[in-house]
């Protein structure tokens, strides 16, 4: 890894000083995870803590009034889904043409990717794992009526450290009122609802749902359920809700995929149906209540943890204990809460860690080098134990870096609908011969 320190580094550009004297000092920037058009997702490190983040830089004068408002439609929401599965916004940066997102991240790589080196998918016991962690990050999402609207396994990345998977990319999110229905066609083809395709009005939680229906199938099966050698087979096998599962997958977990891959989305499962259903419920004790946890790290430390880390900031001039406390109680996204939040992180991170280690120490076991991967004789692991994720790390992704060509035959075999004209009016006159047909059936 090439870290190159300071804020040009790492492919920022000589031309990039305008923009930095915001956060200069604050983080180094290191090495570029990943770009689009609009954004570029930069390795950086938070200089107090020394902890690394994820910096989404947004080039504000790229962006048209649309794409503007769905960018702070994005940090919105970002900002009010707090969440255990939910990557974490630090920090807002806002400069006259830069904005600066400072997310949580990832260290072990996307769902994905994982996926992919399952040929014939994943176990159901790890497939049901990630499975109910995304569905518990969902249901919070809707319960403050916040709608995903892009909901796929390259959205869904690990932490290794946590031992959780995490949502991502609030880029096509948005708030809805239950009852009223949304109109923007957007999201990924091949995770796309068929009323979405349809470019009809549609219930918002209902999409998230359907969704939810192809991750687990890909999870279970190890490919996409509609995915067809182009861009019109794909549309016509996700209207006419076409596909297999494999022989080998359970008639419990065949039937909650049949719940959420139907057509008609009044008949399709409902998040709090799919949270209680047999097969998800299966193995350890999971109640309603867990899928609507909130992430209130304040209260996960004791009071001399809390004084601690305040007064460690309080040393490092970061803030007086007054003005951290302000910022704490109204909930900013500052440079004064960021920092807080990586040095509480990090203080629970040890304690889980010396946790795990106390246990091991009484059961007498090593943890195995692969989680997940275990040999006959291997001791039972807890729960969160049972991930695997790849070794690579994950770089937020905006709606932005989709690119808008589409290869089959590559990981991108999706499309980002709101950002392309050309394909949104390729499919509505490809299926305006046919949209009475299926409403009929």
């Amino acid at each position: 890894m090439n870290n190159c320190a300071g804020i040009g580094g790492g492919g920022m550009g000589s031309g990039s000083g305008p923009y930095d004297t915001k956060i200069a000092g604050l983080y180094d920037l290191l090495d570029t995870l990943g770009s689009g058009h609009f954004a570029v997702v930069k390795l950086a490190r938070h200089v107090f803590t020394g902890e690394k983040v994820a910096v989404k830089v947004i080039d504000k004068s790229k962006l048209d009034e649309v794409s503007k408002s769905h960018l702070f439609q994005e940090v919105r929401c970002m900002k009010l889904v707090q969440h255990p599965n939910v990557v974490r916004l630090y920090e807002v940066i806002d400069t006259q043409t830069k904005l600066y997102l400072i997310l949580e991240l990832g260290d072990g790589g996307d769902l994905y990717d994982y996926i992919m080196r399952h040929e014939s998918g994943l176990s159901e016991s790890l497939a049901r794992d990630y499975f109910r962690q995304i569905v518990r990050a969902i249901s919070y999402c809707h319960r403050l009526h916040v709608v995903h609207r892009d909901l796929k396994p390259e959205n869904v990345v690990f932490f290794e450290k946590l031992g959780v998977v995490k949502l991502t990319d609030f880029g096509f999110s948005n708030k809805f009122c239950p009852g009223q229905k949304l109109e923007t066609s957007c999201g990924s083809l091949a995770y796309s609802a068929p009323e979405i395709l349809l470019g009809d009005s549609y219930d918002a939680p209902a999409v998230d749902v359907w969704s939810l229906g192809v991750i687990l199938y890909m999870l279970v099966c190890g490919q996409a359920p509609f995915q067809e050698a182009n861009d019109s087979e794909t549309l016509t096998m996700i209207m006419d809700c076409k596909y297999t599962i494999p022989q080998h997958i359970s008639k419990s977990c065949k039937r909650l995929i049949a719940r959420m891959l139907v057509r008609d989305p009044e008949k399709r499962a409902t998040l709090s149906e799919i949270a209680t259903d047999p097969w998800v419920t299966a193995g350890e004790g999971v109640t309603v209540e867990d899928f609507d946890t909130p992430l209130v790290a304040k209260e996960q430390l004791s009071e001399e943890d809390r004084s601690a880390i305040i007064q460690k900031m309080v040393n490092g001039s970061i803030a007086s204990k007054d003005q951290i406390l302000e910022s704490l109680e109204k909930n900013d996204y500052n440079h004064i809460t960021a920092t807080y939040f990586l040095l509480a992180e990090r203080k629970l991170r040890t304690k889980r860690m010396d946790a795990v280690r106390r246990v091991d120490a009484v059961k007498g076991a090593r943890r195995p080098a692969a989680l997940g991967v275990r040999g006959a004789a291997a001791p039972a692991l807890p729960p969160r134990a049972l991930l695997a994720p790849p070794t690579f790390t994950a770089a937020p992704r905006t709606p932005q870096d989709v690119p808008p060509v589409i290869d089959p035959h590559t990981k991108y075999n999706s499309i980002s609908l709101m950002y392309n004209s050309k394909i949104v009016d390729q499919r509505l006159q490809y299926f305006s011969n046919r949209k009475q047909v299926y409403r009929d059936n």
